[in-house]
């Protein structure tokens, strides 16, 4: 069986022009694993690759849903692992693309429980507070105690988040911080950019500064109009939330600007510690590029 090349990393790291040209190189289709280039409609705040930008590389697992829906990891994990495993009965190489942590586990690994029994009175718990409270109520206890696992789940997805305060309140530790005693499903090599911190809050800035210039505004408008919910799962994108706030509130673009490029900076921030404890993982110098990625896939 062929190895999976995962190219993750935080946003804005330049995974997708990597991933493209390894594809080219190593006969492989492209598996996204992102949360939200799901999302039909979702094109200039989550910068999703253009078909000139995928290069004629097969992409998988985007525009896969309607932004009304709600997509769960569960969700993911039902529509990736099929997807991969026909690009390997093609002899191909399938190649994980994305920064959505949780999304790329689902893939790698079987039945992530955490190596916790589940807690029946604990999961009743937090149901009521669910039902009381609401799902933002049950995210934020999670990122209190959690926030690199509330980071990578959106408050939707309640399970999960039930899931991880379940693992904290019975062991004291975070999910994040366990390797969850999954099997892995394929053998894998992944790799990432390790841009030093302050290149990479350059290139969140300026990525910010384009799709301010593309019509970010318009298309969150376009969507509302369109009868997307401003609660909908998929505008609490980072970007599209942000938007939506600022037309309720009538803010101006400099500041809603701004605050878009504080929140990715954060999430970037939270990716990598993410990644940097990912199993397999060869961190790459920005000057590297497809030749170093070939040497570790095919030497490994």
């Amino acid at each position: 069986m062929k190895r999976l090349l995962v190219v993750c990393g935080p946003t804005a790291s330049g995974k997708s022009a990597l991933a493209v040209a390894c594809a080219k190189a190593l006969d492989g289709e492209i598996v996204s694993a992102d949360a939200f280039l799901i999302y039909r409609g979702l094109n200039i705040g989550t910068a999703k690759p253009t078909m000139e930008e995928r290069g004629g590389v097969v992409h998988h697992l985007i525009d896969v849903a309607d932004p009304r829906e709600e997509f769960s990891v569960s969700d993911y994990e039902k529509s990736a692992i099929p997807a991969v495993e026909d690009i390997l009965a093609r002899g191909k190489t399938p190649i994980l693309c994305g920064g959505t942590g949780f999304y790329i586990n689902a893939v790698l690994y079987r039945h992530a429980f955490g190596g916790v029994s589940a807690s029946p009175e604990l999961r009743r718990k937090y149901e009521r507070i669910v039902q009381e409270e609401g799902v933002e109520c049950l995210h934020g206890l999670l990122r209190e105690v959690d926030p690199e696992s509330a980071a990578v789940l959106h408050p939707n997805d309640v399970k999960r988040v039930i899931r991880a305060l379940e693992i904290y309140e019975q062991t004291g530790k975070k999910k994040s911080e366990q390797t969850d005693g999954g099997t892995p499903r394929y053998p894998f090599v992944a790799v990432a950019y390790d841009w030093p911190r302050e290149e990479l809050y350059a290139r969140i800035d300026a990525r910010v500064g384009k799709m301010m210039q593309s019509g970010l505004v318009g298309e969150v408008q376009s969507l509302l109009k369109d009868g997307v919910s401003k609660n909908a799962q998929s505008m609490q994108a980072i970007g599209y939330k942000e938007v939506i706030e600022c037309l309720k509130n009538g803010d101006n673009l400099s500041t809603m600007s701004d605050i878009i490029a504080k929140n990715t900076r954060n999430y970037a921030k939270r990716q990598c510690t993410f990644f940097k404890r990912m199993e397999n993982l060869h961190l790459l110098s920005p000057g590297e590029g497809v030749e170093e990625v070939k040497k570790i896939y095919e030497c490994e």
